[in-house]
């Protein structure tokens, strides 16, 4: 995209869904900043993570950004690897209105951690369509069809049949799609765990922990993110206590008692620890598949 944008005067334009947000530059891997140097580089990291950011917010920020472009007369390339925000840009979306953040609130406070099986009553009760669209273990589309209707009054379904044009809608497109060969994608997951756990990618999440936001904000469900904040260390299930389990093996916990080795040790003990530190990076990352789903897998977990 940077090659491109250079070569006719473009400007790179995000199409990630948690690229956007100013919290997680290292986690979604963000462009560098000698990248956004050699040509501009529009909407990322302008969303706080606070703000429940959708694909409507992103197609009406696209909008504004593509009426700069086409004054200054550069060409967009639009990047990313979120579905849904290029087809919002190319087909359009429901027009449902915004939730007001005082109903947001207000409703996440009541439900509070109410079982899911409840809300999908609660929804039934409500909402008979959706309640039945929507599976009863399907927490996030629960709420968002809840809030929906108690915002409106109207069903999610009876706006899901309303499509507002993208701001692509119409325009001459040149669509490219990426795909390397298996083992170079394999090779640059590798690189791209090991540069983010040098950047810091754990700290960035720690720091997100912090700031103690609503676990249900888009910014929460990041991959890496999802399933490991606000959950301690509770009931390692899994590929996870698996993963937990190895890093002990290799190097055990800080609290274990280790001792520093012996002569000749040094570098092998080293080597173990950075080891060991990645498995239990690892492990934070994969609750509920999240590191599958992100494809962050070490090369001696990938064989």
């Amino acid at each position: 995209a940077v090659a491109i944008a250079r070569r006719f005067g473009g400007t790179v334009v995000n199409a990630d869904s948690m690229q956007v947000y100013a919290d997680l530059r290292t986690l979604t891997a963000r462009p560098t900043a000698e990248e956004e140097a050699v040509v501009p580089h529009r909407l990322y990291g302008h969303v706080d993570g606070a703000v429940n950011h959708s694909a409507m917010r992103y197609a009406a920020d696209v909008a504004t950004v593509l009426a700069e472009l086409a004054q200054s007369g550069s060409l967009p390339v639009i990047v990313g690897g979120t579905g849904l925000y290029f087809k919002a840009l190319t087909e359009g979306f429901s027009a449902i209105p915004p939730v007001p953040e005082a109903v947001r609130t207000a409703f996440r406070e009541r439900v509070g951690d109410q079982e899911t099986g409840s809300l999908h009553a609660e929804l039934c009760a409500l909402d008979p369509v959706m309640g039945e669209r929507l599976r009863p273990s399907d927490r996030m589309r629960i709420m968002r069809a809840l809030e929906v209707k108690i915002a409106t009054g109207r069903s999610l379904a009876s706006f899901q049949g309303e499509r507002r044009p993208g701001p692509l809608d119409g325009m001459p497109l040149l669509k490219l799609f990426v795909s390397p060969e298996r083992e170079e994608v394999r090779r640059r997951i590798d690189a791209r765990f090991e540069t983010m756990m040098a950047q810091g990618a754990l700290a960035e999440v720690a720091a997100l922990r912090a700031r103690r936001l609503d676990p249900l904000l888009p910014v929460m469900r990041a991959h890496g993110v999802r399933d490991g904040v606000g959950r301690g260390d509770r009931a390692r299930p899994g590929r996870y206590a698996r993963l937990c389990q190895a890093a002990d093996d290799v190097v055990p916990p800080p609290d274990a008692g280790l001792a520093g080795g012996g002569a000749g040790g040094g570098a092998g003990m080293g080597a173990a620890r950075a080891r060991a530190r990645r498995l239990r990076a690892q492990a934070a990352m994969t609750r509920s598949g999240s590191a599958r789903r992100m494809q962050l897998r070490p090369s001696c977990l990938a064989r």
